[in-house]
């Protein structure tokens, strides 16, 4: 992952003649915090725990980015996401910096209260590497609102009781009555569908009838696919761990939904389906592909079998650089994570934003605002991509970077 995104910032720096300073900055992180950190558990032994958060850049405000709980969460992989974290924010327009990390366990093998102690701990840990206006962390993948609050609750803990309620903002995704913002829930889901939306305007496709298929059916894969269906597209085909489900007259996204969360989380066993292979599935003929779950799934090895006109990426760094390589060869469009998946963070500056405030917004004004937060930064997209006579992900790359470059050369680097 860490490879993929260097080659993604080289090319489009040298697209665009970065200054060779700013360069160096961001070829580097600011910093990158490692934890190890004792939790009792229920039987009364201990475990010591590895944590991480890398922080890359913090030119255009605090870092911002998700906590993982994964099995895979190591320095490498958290860099790599800090990294792709500054580009989204500059792109989307947003005054943060790219931060991530998580804690490297498989949360299913503990129960409800020793989650809470590891997170609790963790952000004890994290200290004052963390903070409203210092770096800003969210939910990501295994992580919810309900361990937002409990690093909330923590860290505020650790402060000042008079000053306690201007420290709630410390993480973003929080449970609405913990001061979370209505729509946070479905507001990458929700910006996949904007970016889908504005290149079909582009392009003149009518997303009436278009067939599309979804990986992952997760809170992304969920949300992009009932917003699509709300659009009159049709869902397809899904893929998920536990296997591809397809069905050419189309999938309910709302019953797959309930499905999923009365079968123990996966769409295996959903009914009225064929079960297909799952190298077959990016090889399904559909309209619309949208990887909304690992990164690296299109490669050299798959790409020239893809059918779909347009790939969006709901999730972060879905195709690799020699499988994207293909894919442009072949026409197909390709809505990068940085642009397509950047509802979750742009909702994320609202509720943060909205906390500082001391106010409180409806949910038809949430998504109102990361729509057209996403309208601007699309437009910004393509035209980077045609000043630069090069590719949506290279021009998107260019926006956040020429962005971040001329902050510092009206600021300055220190001393």
């Amino acid at each position: 992952m860490y490879e993929n995104v260097m080659k993604q910032f080289n090319h489009a720096a040298d697209t665009m003649n970065l200054d060779k300073g700013i360069r160096k900055i961001l070829a580097s992180t600011n910093s990158e915090i490692s934890v190890h950190f004792p939790v009792k558990m229920d039987d009364g032994s201990i475990e010591v725990f590895n944590g991480y958060r890398v922080q890359h850049n913090n030119a255009l405000g605090p870092y911002k980015g998700g906590l993982r709980f994964h099995p895979a969460v190591d320095i490498d992989t958290a860099r790599a996401l800090a990294i792709w974290m500054t580009w989204k924010t500059a792109l989307a327009g947003l005054p943060f910096g790219g931060g991530k990390g998580g804690v490297t366990i498989d949360p299913k093998k503990y129960s409800m209260g020793e989650l809470e102690r590891i997170t609790r701990r963790f952000t004890y840990a994290l200290g004052e590497n963390i903070g409203p206006d210092v770096d800003i962390p969210a939910p990501d993948v295994n992580t919810n609102p309900q361990i937002m609050a409990w690093i909330a609750d923590t860290f505020s803990s650790t402060k000042s009781p008079s000053t306690r309620m201007l420290n709630l903002h410390v993480v973003t995704g929080k449970p609405i009555g913990s001061g979370g913002l209505k729509g946070r829930d479905r507001a990458t889901g929700y910006g996949v569908v904007s970016s889908i939306k504005y290149w079909a305007k582009l392009k003149g496709v009518n997303l009436q009838g278009k067939t599309f298929a979804v990986q992952g059916f997760g809170n992304v894969g969920y949300w992009a696919s009932h917003f699509m269906m709300e659009l009159g597209a049709k869902l397809i085909a899904v893929q998920d761990a536990s296997g591809t489900i397809f069905n050419e007259e189309g999938i309910d996204a709302e019953a797959l939904h309930n499905h999923v969360g009365n079968h123990n989380g996966v769409i295996k066993g959903f009914p009225d389906t064929q079960k297909i292979d799952n190298s077959e599935f990016y090889s399904i003929n559909c309209d619309i592909l949208i990887p909304a779950a690992l990164s690296n799934q299109i490669t050299i090895d798959n790409a020239a079998g893809v059918k779909a006109m347009l790939i969006a990426e709901g999730a972060n760094g879905p195709i690799d650089t020699e499988g994207e390589k293909i894919l442009l060869e072949r026409g197909i469009d390709i809505l990068p994570d940085i642009l397509c998946n950047a509802g979750g963070v742009t909702g994320s500056y609202y509720e943060w934003l909205q906390n500082k405030r001391s106010e409180n917004y409806n949910i038809d004004t949430v998504l109102k605002m990361i729509d057209e937060k996403l309208g601007e930064a699309f437009e910004k997209t393509v035209n980077s991509a045609n000043k630069y006579n090069t590719d949506w992900r290279t021009g998107a790359y260019c926006v956040a970077l020429e962005r971040i470059q001329q902050t510092y050369k009206e600021r300055g680097v220190f001393p």
